[in-house]
Order: structure tokens, then C-alpha cells, then sequence
């Protein structure tokens, strides 16, 4: 009798070229995800003009805690939208946080209150955290092994394209429409790209066998793979991953991963701080010591997300070949690049501008490949869960870095001291992740901590 036929997904989405099926979900991805950066960044445009047409007259700390509550429900989303979609299916998850962020967006619209505004932050701030760990999920499970890294990472440069939206729109049509267009169009159009997710946006191929749901498995692959004939008693598998019991947060420190996942927690979370110190305090800071003009000092901040995006586009080809060891690299450049801004401050405008472009390179560019690697940690059961749970965990260095940044500031330090100060989260995650680059050298290598990428990362 002969043996059932064994049919290798892995190997298949590994091998395949970038086709019209990847190349239509890189593009449906990228322009959902930028929503999420729009919604990001739409509080950041609306505070000053719900200030202004409300009359608050002593906004301080209160609206302080507006700014950053999306901020802190994407702490949440992260990790209870990331199991969900390891539960219910990445395109589901997707979906779902599509319509939670997207409706208590557009609420936002009848707010009428700085406390209304805050839980309705809170809670689409719930949606924004679920949606990138499920689309980064999504993603890498389709994507050819030698591009994975770089279409995760050209994937997320729409966070970056979507969270400029906000500015152009209030200054074109908040004049006329008031501050509710930059909460109306964040509401409607996620909502909108939910109704195309729904019909257009696969589910994840490899989801689809972990959770043997195999007619829709079967359908799928005849999509991916067109010329191969499956017979009836095929068996599914994903050969390079170790098979794991449940989708529990508890599978997150299993095995070699007891060490990896606080490790790169950590990473994410000092890389955050020092993202968020930067694009929170740097304006007011340049501004304030009149180290730049207050235009120039907007540039500046400009200049971070050009570099970070140019930053993250360099390292994704690398982190292919290279798994974690480029990562590494840039932690140690994102030391002496935010060092350099202070040490550049009372020299001239040209070099602190310069200086900001390479940080962003550096931190924000860092951030882009930290993301790429949450998808090549964990195997697929439980990927959008560990990609949430370091997404909501990073939430904190992200939340903490401004208030840290506000105390160093209180105390008038030159700005060489301040900034080298604040080269100390970029000096921890270093650390950190060297000591995971090598982990992956001595001691994991044939272990199976997920996909085949984070063992080449230690050959």
C-alpha cells in the first residue's frame, strides 16, 4: 500500500517567487496598515485644535494623558488581539481591530469632553495594537523565505506613509470642517478597508494546516501553487517548525524561548524609549535653547522618520541573509547617532539636522527590523500572540521614554549631557540583543525556536 502523499507547505511558500498572489497581499497590506499610522498620529493634529474649540484653557497634564491613551490600549491590543488571531485566523484578527479602531475613531467625532476623547483614544487604541502583529503575522506566512524580512518591513512602511495623512488634513480641510475631519476620515476608512479585507485579504496558508482546516487549506494552496496536484489523502505539515501543544502566552517561554522572548522584550522596550523620547521631546527641546528655528526644529523631527524609514528599507535585505546579527549592528549605530545630536547642538544647524537624520536611521530603522524579527521567532501557532505580546510589552519603554524624557528636561541639563543620558536605552538594548544573537550561536542552534531563519541567523 502506498504512503499517503506529504505536502510541505513550509517548503512551498519558502521557494516560491514573488507572484501576483504575494505581490496583491503586500499591497492590500500596506494600505490597511497605514490607517493604523494614521489613527497613530491623527491625536497629535486634533489636540491643538480641540484645545482651541473647546477653550481649554489649562490643558496640562490632563491632555497629557489624551495624547497617550491610544498608547496605552495599544499595551493591551497587542497581546489580546495577537492570541485572538492565533485563535480565530490573522485575517479575522485583522478585520476585527480594523472595525474596533476605526469605529471608536469616528465616535471621536461626537466627543465632547477631554474625558470622552481619552477612553475613545483608549479603546481605539485596543485596534490599532491587534492589527500589526496579526498583518506582520499574515505576512510572513506568505512570503518567499528570502524576502521575508523585507516585505515585513516594506509592509510596515505604511505606518510611517499613513501617519503623515493627519497633518495634510488638518491644514486643507480642517479649516473648514473643524478638527472632527481628521477623526472622521481615521473612523470611516478603516472601516471602509475592513469591508475590502473581508473579501479580498487571504488567510494565513500555514494557520490554515496548524489548525487543520484542511478544505480551506487545500483551496488556498491551489491559489499558491496552481500546478501542484494535492491527492485526497495528502498530509499537510510545515516541516521547519517544532509543533507546539497550544496557542497559551505560556507557550512564549518554552524550551530555548525562555530566554528569547524576555530578551526581546526588552529590546523592543528600550528601543522604544529612546523613539519616543526623541519624536515627543526633541522639538521643544531644539526649540527651546534655540539651538534651531521652530520650523527647522519640525524638520528635525522630520528628518527622524525619513531616516527611519530609509534605515529599515537598508536593513531588511541583510536581516534575510543575516537573521538577528544586522539588528545587533544598528543597536550599537543607534548609541553615538542620538549621542551625536546633542554633541552637534551648539556647533551648527546643518549638523544637528544631519545628526537627527541618522538617529532616525538608527532607532526608527532599528524599530522597523525588530518588527520583521517578531515574525521569525515564534512558529506559527502562537506568532501573532508573540508578536503582540512584544508590541504591548514595547508599549511601555513607549509610554515611560516621554515621562523620563520630561524629568531629564525639568533639570536643565546641557544638551551633550542630555542626549548622551539618553543614549542608556540604546546602550541596555544592545546588550540585550547581542546576548540573543549569541544565544542563538551556542546554545539554540537545532532546537527549532520557530521558523528555519532564527537557525541561519546562528550559522
Amino acid at each position: 500500500m502506498a504512503a499517503a502523499q506529504t505536502v510541505d507547505v513550509a517548503g512551498i511558500i519558502d521557494y516560491r517567487k514573488m507572484d501576483s498572489f504575494m505581490w496583491a497581499l503586500l499591497i492590500w497590506s500596506f494600505f490597511i496598515i497605514a490607517f493604523d499610522g494614521y489613527d497613530i498620529s491623527a491625536i497629535a493634529y486634533a489636540g491643538p485644535l480641540v484645545i482651541r474649540a473647546w477653550g481649554v484653557s489649562a490643558p496640562g497634564p490632563f491632555m497629557g494623558t489624551v495624547f497617550s491613551a491610544s498608547l496605552f490600549g495599544m499595551l493591551f491590543g497587542g497581546p489580546l488581539l495577537g492570541f485572538f488571531g492565533d485563535r480565530f485566523g490573522r485575517k479575522t484578527a485583522t478585520i476585527l481591530s480594523s472595525l474596533i479602531f476605526g469605529g471608536f475613531t469616528l465616535a471621536c467625532c461626537w466627543a465632547s469632553s477631554l474625558e470622552e476623547l481619552r477612553y475613545l483614544r483608549f479603546f481605539a487604541g485596543i485596534g490599532i495594537g491587534g492589527m500589526l502583529p496579526n498583518l506582520i503575522s499574515l505576512n510572513a506566512e506568505f512570503a518567499p523565505r528570502r524576502f521575508r524580512a523585507t516585505l515585513v518591513i516594506v509592509m510596515f512602511c505604511g505606518v510611517t506613509l499613513g501617519g503623515t495623512i493627519p497633518g495634510w488634513v488638518s491644514i486643507y480641510l480642517t479649516p473648514s470642517f473643524g478638527w472632527q475631519a481628521i477623526f472622521a476620515i481615521g473612523g470611516v476608512l478603516p472601516i471602509v478597508m475592513a469591508g475590502c479585507a473581508a473579501i479580498w485579504l487571504p488567510e494565513s496558508l500555514k494557520y490554515l494546516v496548524v489548525r487543520n482546516r484542511r478544505a480551506k487549506a487545500e483551496k488556498l494552496l491551489k491559489r499558491v501553487a496552481p500546478t501542484l496536484t494535492v491527492g485526497s489523502d495528502a498530509q499537510f505539515i510545515i516541516a521547519d517548525e517544532p509543533k507546539v501543544s497550544s496557542i497559551s502566552p505560556i507557550q512564549l517561554f518554552h524550551g530555548g524561548l525562555a530566554f528569547i522572548t524576555p530578551l526581546f522584550w526588552l529590546c523592543f522596550s528600550m528601543n522604544l524609549m529612546g523613539f519616543y523620547f526623541m519624536s515627543t521631546w526633541m522639538p521643544t527641546i531644539l526649540k527651546a535653547t534655540q539651538v534651531l528655528s521652530p520650523d527647522t526644529a519640525v524638520l528635525a523631527t522630520t528628518l527622524i522618520q525619513i531616516g527611519g524609514t530609509a534605515g529599515g528599507l537598508v536593513l531588511a535585505r541583510p536581516m534575510d541573509s543575516k537573521g538577528f546579527l544586522p539588528v545587533t549592528v544598528l543597536f550599537a549605530a543607534a548609541i553615538p547617532s542620538i549621542a551625536a545630536i546633542g554633541y552637534f547642538s551648539d556647533q551648527s544647524q546643518t549638523l544637528v539636522l544631519a545628526a537627527s537624520f541618522v538617529a532616525g536611521f538608527c532607532v526608527l530603522g532599528l524599530q522597523f527590523g525588530l518588527n520583521a524579527a517578531s515574525a521569525m521567532i515564534y512558529p506559527t501557532p502562537v506568532r501573532a500572540n508573540g508578536s503582540g505580546w512584544a508590541f504591548g510589552i514595547g508599549r511601555f519603554g513607549s509610554i515611560v521614554g516621554p515621562i523620563l524624557g520630561g524629568y531629564l528636561v525639568a533639570q536643565h541639563l546641557p544638551l551633550p549631557q542630555l542626549f548622551l543620558i539618553w543614549s542608556i536605552p540604546s546602550c541596555i538594548g544592545f546588550l540585550a540583543c547581542l546576548i540573543l544573537t549569541l544565544l542563538y550561536r551556542s546554545r539554540f542552534k537545532g532546537l527549532g525556536l520557530g521558523q528555519r531563519e532564527a537557525l541561519d541567523a546562528a550559522e
